[in-house]
């Protein structure tokens, strides 16, 4: 070969490793996990919570965005084997940005350090991620736009229970029109996560003789946690 095809060459092979490397990137775009001929897998980089949360961004894709102050992704561990979902924030959570930390989050933290467990430990949310004007219930447009980002936490953390904290919570999960009343108490299954219905915090401040049913609920799911 001589000096003048050396060049030539070098040039054709470079652009030869450039047209395969957008090649694999065209195909893991398109979810492909193995290359065609090939037994090799692509990697796909394990998503994290807060990855979803630059996703979620400064979220506008329902009208909660008019009203709220703060949107309030989640709070805890990654790791947790426990989650508890609520329906939405209310005005504490909206004003700091973080769920359960008004007077119905003070008792879900006794709750939680009841069984023996930390706020740390588990992982705490809700079913809709801004507060409804006046803390209405969330709506069914709004539940359905928040959603898939529920999801893509829970499978992120893949947790072994998950405690549904009040009607809409439930209703949403396990896909019922059943009452709370009639949902608590015992084990259903969300994408193969076992589910426990029961009472939300701020019910019990308002309807405080419901707290033994609650307890009730709680030491099943501590039972199941600890198996």
């Amino acid at each position: 070969m001589d000096k003048v095809e050396k060049p030539l060459v070098k040039r054709q092979f470079i652009e030869l490793i450039g047209d395969l490397r957008h090649y694999v990137a065209y195909q893991g775009s398109l979810g492909a996990e193995f290359l065609p001929g090939s037994a090799r897998k692509i990697p796909h980089p394990q998503p994290t919570l807060t990855e979803v949360r630059r996703e979620l961004g400064e979220c506008k894709r329902c009208k909660l965005h008019l009203t709220r102050r703060h949107i309030v992704f989640g709070d805890g561990s990654e790791k947790a084997q426990l989650v508890f979902i609520g329906e939405g924030p209310g005005e504490d959570e909206d004003r700091q940005g973080r769920p359960f930390v008004g007077k119905a989050g003070q008792l879900l933290t006794r709750i939680i350090n009841a069984i023996g467990l930390r706020r740390e430990e588990v992982y705490i949310t809700n079913i809709i991620k801004c507060r409804p004007p006046h803390n209405r219930n969330p709506q069914q447009d709004e539940i359905a736009t928040c959603e898939p980002f529920l999801y893509k936490q829970l499978e992120i953390i893949q947790p072994k229970i998950i405690c549904a904290l009040g009607t809409f919570a439930a209703q949403t999960l396990l896909k019922s029109d059943e009452k709370i009343s009639n949902l608590r108490g015992r084990f259903f299954l969300c994408r193969g996560i076992k589910v426990m219905p029961t009472y939300h915090p701020a019910f019990l401040l308002r309807n405080p003789h419901k707290k033994r049913e609650v307890w009730e609920d709680i030491k099943k799911v501590h039972e199941e946690y600890i198996k």
